[in-house]
């Protein structure tokens, strides 16, 4: 395929990604902080401690130690955080207990402000969790929040993480091997190629 025949795909796919954008932003909700039981550490807090100072916050909806998918995406975004507190709060937030959070995180080399959403109720009510008969199930994402002048509080946008989106870098990237990545799933650890040192002269 010529580059004439690729500028018009890579148009209309930037195109249709500024649909999507607006439409993900259309519908701005309010957000009251006293409906919410949040904790960080063991500690009780509110949304609006997690601003911590500032106007915009992302809200990184996570499923837990359990879920393989989602340690892929928090491991693609903390090595990104320096540059996403430089534009806006962010912390990470699953229902994983205090003492669980911060040995995971400390064994991945995490430094998110660690969230538990204690009842669920938070990620049930941003759309990242229903109920089910074995309880609730969850969905990994994110949601954006902005403080406003008086100090209400609105979710701005979100959106869900899932295999070959555009949130993390790996999956377009397989998608231009040979294979097209159809045989690459996440691993919490990888088995490292053997590498052969010979002797010189050899």
């Amino acid at each position: 395929m010529t580059s004439n025949q690729l500028t018009p795909l890579i148009e209309n796919f930037f195109e249709a990604r500024k649909q999507l954008v607006a439409a993900l932003r259309s519908t701005p909700t309010t957000v009251e902080p006293s409906d919410y039981q949040l904790s960080e550490g063991g500690s009780a807090t509110s949304i609006t401690d997690l601003f911590d100072g500032r106007n915009d916050l992302i809200v990184i909806h996570n499923m837990g130690k359990s879920c393989v998918y989602c340690t892929l995406w928090a491991d693609g975004l903390n090595g990104m955080l320096p540059h996403l507190q430089s534009g806006s709060a962010i912390v990470l937030m699953n229902r994983d207990l205090p003492e669980i959070q911060r040995e995971f995180a400390e064994s991945r080399g995490w430094k998110f402000r660690m969230i538990r959403d204690d009842d669920g109720h938070f990620t049930k009510t941003m759309g990242f969790a229903s109920e089910t008969d074995k309880g609730l199930s969850l969905m990994p994402g994110f949601s954006t929040f902005h403080r406003n002048d008086d100090g209400s509080i609105t979710r701005v946008a979100y959106d869900f993480f899932g295999p070959g989106d555009t949130y993390m870098p790996i999956f377009p990237m397989f998608e231009l091997l040979h294979d097209g990545g159809s045989n690459w799933a996440p691993q919490y650890s990888y088995q490292q190629p053997i590498t052969i040192t010979l002797p010189e002269g050899h």
